[in-house]
């Protein structure tokens, strides 16, 4: 057995448990924050569906709502757009909080927040854009993938 073929063995079982295991966390420290945090722990859940029949059951009803959700999503050509754009605002929001504009003092719920933005800084700004990416990947693979669209049957012309 070759050293390629032992390390596709390795990984294959504990390289993608030791992984699904690492992203779990990872992704519940990063959902509050903005970013792709539920991505990350679906993936680590996804890696461990491989191992684990508990992570199975979790990933199955995940799969079909994810499914479910995105041929609605790519259904017409305005939600496509719409989700196009809310990649677009990830994005600008990923460029603001990269610079950190002064912003005014407030308080909502006696939380003050200002002069700066709360986590700013490009650490923040980069998941935002990251999600930004991710979500511009998933809508180019949803609509490649699931997207219906009608053909009108065509009429033959009569010969004559």
């Amino acid at each position: 057995m070759s050293l390629w073929d032992r390390l596709k063995a390795w990984f294959a079982r504990t390289g993608s448990e030791l992984l699904g295991w690492t992203l779990i966390p990872v992704g519940i420290v990063l959902m509050p924050l903005p970013g792709p945090g539920t991505l990350i722990l679906v993936g680590g859940v996804a890696l461990l569906a491989r191992h684990y029949s508990w992570a199975r059951r979790i990933l199955d009803p995940l799969k079909a709502k994810a499914i479910e959700a995105a041929i609605y999503g790519v259904a017409t050509i305005p939600r496509i757009l719409l989700s196009v754009a809310g990649g677009v605002w990830l994005l600008g929001l990923g460029i603001v909080w990269g610079v950190g504009p002064t912003i005014p003092e407030f308080e909502v719920l006696n939380v003050g927040f200002g002069p700066e933005l709360p986590a700013q800084g490009w650490v923040t700004g980069a998941g935002l854009i990251a999600s930004a990416i991710v979500a511009w990947g998933l809508i180019a693979y949803s609509v490649r993938r699931w997207r219906i669209v009608d053909e009108v049957p065509r009429v033959a012309e009569p010969t004559g």
